[in-house]
């Protein structure tokens, strides 16, 4: 694929994590995907294990996330700077900020999401 078609495709899912259609999203990612609980801490593997957290995730807070630039580190990975706007479920801006999500991908799947600075 080529790196036109992958910052489409990434725009795509954000695009579903934005209107809460996590089904798209876990469709793109590998089996055994690794992905960081930014929000509670650690890292979960799999699909079914990324929709229950964020499941979770939106019982507590709404997200938006919007690509901002993506750079393709030429390795099969994307480095995907994003605005990030989180609200409580009342509505009001609690984070706004400017994060980078680094995603490895095997083929046309997601393999992993990582925060660069995180542990």
């Amino acid at each position: 694929m080529t790196d036109t078609a992958m910052t489409s495709r990434i725009h795509d899912l954000y695009a579903a994590f934005n209107r809460r259609d996590s089904s798209f999203v876990i469709d793109q990612m590998a089996p055994d995907v690794t992905w960081p609980r930014a929000f509670k801490g650690g890292h979960v593997e799999g699909g079914d294990a990324v929709r229950a957290y964020w499941e979770d995730q939106w019982q507590e807070i709404d997200p938006t996330v919007e690509p901002v630039s993506i750079e393709p580190l030429g390795d099969g990975r994307f480095d995907v700077e994003v605005h990030q706007v989180v609200k409580d479920l009342d509505g009001t801006v609690i984070a706004d900020s400017i994060v980078h999500h680094v995603y490895t991908f095997d083929g046309e799947l997601i393999a992993s999401m990582d925060l660069p600075g995180e542990g």
